[in-house]
């Protein structure tokens, strides 16, 4: 459906913004791209209240909205997770208007029963476990697999329980160490010889979350934010920084060391987040972007498309900024997990 909208891609996100960067977008521009990953204008995790800027970081929101109007944008589309979703709160607030879409493979957007991403991330995770189910039953070890996902366990769970993990550690469920060495024991004792243990990134264990210990430095949001923490330190010349041993690494050593049993690790970092989109992230793509399509022709602004159901519906922006959503104590997920034995870090056992 044409609507007669001017579409105008900006390269790098709120960084291509704030530079006056933009670049006219028509058919011959996005054909094919359903089945790329990644994005073909770029993007940055720039902040617009918080932007490197030489050697001072500056609120340029400011900035932003004016060169959006200044080339008579009648509407910002910002696509991603949590911090997008922060910064175009802000960018609103500031006068402008904008439609948004829940990007994001940790699934933890409010308002929205899925974003997509998620589900290729599910899927790569999931392929990964298997192959690891290989080495782990060939030389009987324990293999400790981080995946990503700070504040929420989405992924971790979703691909753990696809995978067949043994053990499953996520955010939302801080892990007794003792719980998990009794589990992977108990395995051997009836005559398993080896175990997968999935990890979230942003795993604690029940002493650090006793203690309020982050599994990331003061202030930082997620994952993500650490990485531009650390790059615009450097960029301020604020002085190096230690690197610190990895948690699937810290935990894989532990649990050797208690278990005896031998312990290996694996991360799979970034490699969760490329290659071609799945089907349903395509299909979900397609959904998504025609209900924007149709809000923005309607003149309905300041909202984001979410899933709700088998239906795209607008939600109100300042219900989606205001945290995180995270996977709830009673989910099914973690019901169906507890059912086939897969140890959650805990004693709960429903039945």
């Amino acid at each position: 459906m044409h609507y007669g909208i001017r579409v105008l891609g900006i390269p790098d996100g709120f960084r291509g913004l704030v530079e006056n960067r933009f670049q006219l977008l028509e058919d011959p521009d996005v054909s094919g791209i359903l089945t790329l990953g990644g994005t073909i204008l770029g993007t940055s995790r720039d902040k617009p209240h918080k932007m490197p800027m030489g050697n001072q970081i500056l609120d340029m929101t400011g900035v932003a909205v004016a060169n959006a109007r200044a080339r008579e944008i009648d509407c910002l589309v910002c696509l991603g997770g949590n911090g997008t979703q922060k910064n175009a709160q802000r960018i609103r607030e500031a006068g402008m208007n904008v439609i948004t879409l829940p990007k994001t493979i940790d699934n933890d957007v409010i308002g929205t029963d899925v974003t997509f991403g998620f589900n290729t991330a599910m899927n790569i995770a999931t392929e990964a476990i298997d192959r690891l189910h290989t080495t782990a039953t060939s030389h009987h070890r324990v293999i400790v697999c981080e995946v990503m996902g700070h504040k929420a366990g989405w992924l971790a769970l979703g691909a753990g329980i696809a995978g067949g993990a043994d053990v499953i550690l996520i955010p939302e469920i801080p892990y007794d160490r003792e719980v998990v060495v009794e589990h992977l024991l108990e395995r051997r004792k009836h005559s398993k010889r080896f175990s997968i243990v999935v990890v979230a990134e942003g795993a604690r264990s029940v002493k650090e979350a006793r203690d309020g210990k982050a599994a990331t430095p003061s202030g930082a949001e997620n994952s993500n934010d650490v990485e531009d923490t650390r790059k615009k330190a450097d960029a301020l010349h604020e002085g190096p920084h230690l690197v610190q041993e990895s948690l699937d690494s810290r935990i894989a050593r532990q649990l050797q060391q208690l278990t005896g049993l031998e312990a290996r690790t694996t991360s799979l970092g970034h490699v969760q987040r490329g290659g071609s989109p799945s089907p349903q992230d395509r299909h979900l793509c397609t959904l998504l972007g025609t209900r924007a399509g149709e809000l923005l022709a309607d003149g309905e602004y300041n909202v984001m498309v979410a899933v709700s159901g088998s239906e795209t519906v607008p939600v109100p922006l300042e219900e989606v900024s205001r945290g995180h959503r995270t996977v709830p104590a009673d989910h099914p997920w973690i019901h169906a997990a507890e059912l086939v034995e897969t140890c959650m870090g805990n004693r709960v056992r429903r039945t």
